[in-house]
């Protein structure tokens, strides 16, 4: 043994270690058990609005607080009556025709940017970026005097346009990015063989892409779901209204929030969106499949 060296016996050191081996699980342990239970507090926090309504859509004597459902459907058919039904429908028509309009534009703009020579395409990308986060309220005074100036206003046609075109911005963003992933040897491929370029697009990059344009088909239909100020400026036909503006009719009678009818009216109304969610869930699942699609 050199000089200056403490020998320390092999039991001690082994004594020390199953000390701390067991003060590590029990730290860990400690840490899983907060962590758990912050997420469960959490969790339990965002499930509460969602016992509220089904309670209070089911309870024909809704109030603030949480009671036992009488299970009766008073609250519902009090919704169909108020008209629920046709403005969910309303709703369905704006939403349905701003996806086609927004994803159809989105997936042509984003497979341009992505596969051409643009000029200034950095500049464009750049003002794409910017016009995702422009405010729409912004917009909805100019847009109206050029909706009265051309006839245009009360028109469900022309009011799902406007929202097809807030969407777009965003829409080309997300599909640019989903489309640079394609190998380009697909393409290539494809135009030996004699395709044309149209064929190229809805033949391999659209059903390569298919996950991020659904992605961008369900924002779309949902930030034109939920629109409210621009159907409510653009579109002033009470028969044109669509759900989210005609909710607000149980919010006051006579001073009073009705809770039931309102609960029931927000469980029909995001009924679609569930709906689309899970038709459109085994497409968002299936992601990019592009492993051992090209050789080296």
């Amino acid at each position: 043994m050199s000089t200056g060296e403490i020998s320390v016996p092999l039991s001690v050191v082994e004594d020390r270690t199953q000390e701390v081996v067991p003060n590590q699980l029990r730290r860990a342990r400690v840490n899983k058990l907060v962590i758990n239970t912050v997420l469960a507090v959490l969790g339990i926090i965002f499930l509460l609005p969602i016992i509220w309504l089904i309670d209070s859509a089911l309870n024909p004597n809704a109030t603030q607080g949480l009671s036992a459902p009488a299970w009766s459907l008073a609250n519902f058919r009090a919704a169909i009556a108020a008209g629920a039904g046709g403005a969910i429908k309303n709703s369905l028509y704006l939403a349905v025709v701003s996806t086609v309009v927004a994803t159809g534009v989105s997936t042509l703009a984003a497979y341009a940017l992505s596969r051409r020579r643009v000029p200034f395409k950095a500049t464009v990308l750049l003002g794409i970026l910017f016009l995702t986060g422009l405010p729409v309220t912004l917009l909805l005074i100019p847009l109206y005097e050029i909706f009265v100036h051309l006839g245009w206003a009360n028109s469900p046609f022309y009011t799902s346009l406007v929202l097809s075109a807030t969407s777009i911005p965003f829409a080309i963003w997300l599909l640019k990015n989903f489309i640079d992933q394609v190998p380009k040897e697909f393409e290539e491929a494809a135009a030996i063989e004699g395709s044309s370029e149209m064929r190229i697009l809805w033949k391999i990059v659209i059903p390569l892409s298919l996950p991020g344009i659904m992605v961008a088909a369900i924002l779309t239909f949902i930030n034109s779901w939920g629109a409210f100020l621009i159907p409510l400026v653009l579109d002033a036909n009470p028969g044109n209204q669509p759900g989210a503006v005609g909710i607000y009719q149980f919010m006051s009678a006579n001073g009073i929030v009705q809770y039931g009818p309102l609960a029931a009216y927000g469980i029909l109304f995001s009924v679609p969106v569930v709906v689309l969610y899970l038709i459109c869930s085994r497409w968002l699942n299936g992601g990019f499949a592009f492993a051992g699609g090209v050789k080296g």
